[in-house]
């Protein structure tokens, strides 16, 4: 089968695409704030569930899929949107029947993530609407500048598995962007990695940040979360449960993770 036979046809030099197939949670988000619903073919199933999901009453207007190339051919799609690391199998084997998915990054900070919203907008005919995402997060960013304190507080984000985050990513933006002081920059964590829990509870700590995902099924992974060293330290230090669906992504709930934070701090211990 030739790949002009399962897509729908291109659209017409600067016009914008109006069967749009997003393969990322993340890109999902993007293109369901910037594209009228009626233009999107489908995005991914994990965007319908508000537990994990900013968009999920919108995404639920729209059909869902699980990365899979039979249901993006079927789609017959004139864009098709993945994630660098996401749904690889599906991307490669897109690429060899003659699809070309545009593929996005994980932003590292707040400028790369202003970056990618008008690098989206742009690829969907929407730069306007691309300005205003971009503009409605400055002017919210600039609100919570105000709020900072007057002396910053000593934070660790603790996440499944017992893995932190560090510099050279957004969350270390986020935390910074709440007057915290990210402790895992502090001990050279680069990204994510793996912290014990003694350097958690020796660390001088003010904050501790938990990933959170409410009601989210049971694992493992989440158990650490819930160690009794958590628990003593709770004595003695302010815990912040983040949702998770506010800091995955980077968009304007990133903004929500900032001010969520921000709140958290300025209450009374």
């Amino acid at each position: 089968m030739v790949a002009s036979s399962i897509l729908a046809a291109a659209p017409a030099a600067g016009a914008p695409p109006e069967r749009i197939v997003s393969l990322n949670m993340c890109t999902d988000e993007l293109v369901l704030r910037l594209a009228d619903a009626g233009r999107i073919a489908s995005v991914t199933w994990l965007s319908q569930d508000p537990r994990n999901a900013n968009m999920a009453e919108t995404a639920r207007r729209v059909p869902a899929n699980h990365g899979l190339v039979e249901q993006v051919l079927a789609l017959k799609p004139d864009l098709v949107i993945a994630g660098a690391y996401t749904t690889r199998a599906t991307v490669g084997l897109l690429k060899r029947v003659g699809v070309t998915p545009r593929e996005f990054g994980v932003p590292r900070n707040l400028a790369e993530m202003r970056a990618q919203i008008r690098e989206m907008a742009a690829l969907l005919g929407e730069p306007a609407r691309g300005e205003a995402l971009v503009a409605g997060i400055d002017a919210r960013l600039d609100a919570l500048a105000a709020r900072s304190p007057a002396r910053p507080l000593r934070a660790i984000v603790l996440r499944p598995n017992g893995f932190t985050v560090g510099r050279g990513s957004l969350v270390d933006e986020i935390l910074t962007r709440a007057g915290l002081v990210n402790i895992a920059a502090e001990l050279g964590i680069d990204s994510y990695g793996q912290i014990p829990l003694e350097t958690v509870a020796l660390s001088g700590a003010e904050v501790l940040v938990l990933n959170d995902t409410p009601d989210g099924p049971p694992s493992l992974a989440h158990e650490v979360l819930h160690h009794p060293v958590i628990e003593r330290l709770a004595g003695r230090l302010r815990l912040v449960a983040l949702p998770s669906r506010l800091w995955t992504c980077a968009g304007p709930s990133v903004v929500d993770a900032i001010e969520h934070l921000v709140r958290a701090t300025e209450a009374n211990p």
